[in-house]
């Protein structure tokens, strides 16, 4: 059994994914830092740096959106992650975090 776990925390984290400006899935300008909702308790959030740069609407989508199942809304997070990163990571953003 793989022990808990605090989050990682991370402002300056944050504020890269906030530098992005444009939505990962998308490309809507406005975006959110959208942590991801899976493997948390009620109403705690999950580390920073699973976080995405989604617009209010993909974000909303994700978190509540209809149109999706459980499946469906965890792999298109999963997928913002990962391009999230990405984009962090072509910016040269990752070597900022500590």
């Amino acid at each position: 059994m793989i022990p808990k776990l605090e989050p990682y925390r991370s402002r300056q984290w944050l504020a890269n994914v906030h530098q992005l400006d444009q939505c990962v899935l998308c490309g809507a300008w406005g975006i959110q830092a959208a942590h991801r909702n899976e493997g948390r308790g009620m109403g705690q959030k999950s580390s920073d740096c699973l976080t995405a740069a989604l617009c209010p609407r993909c974000h909303h989508e994700i978190d509540n959106g209809k149109d999706l199942n459980k499946n469906e809304r965890r792999a298109r997070m999963d997928r913002a992650i990962v391009l999230t990163i990405d984009q962090l990571a072509r910016r040269g953003l990752l070597e900022a975090v500590k």
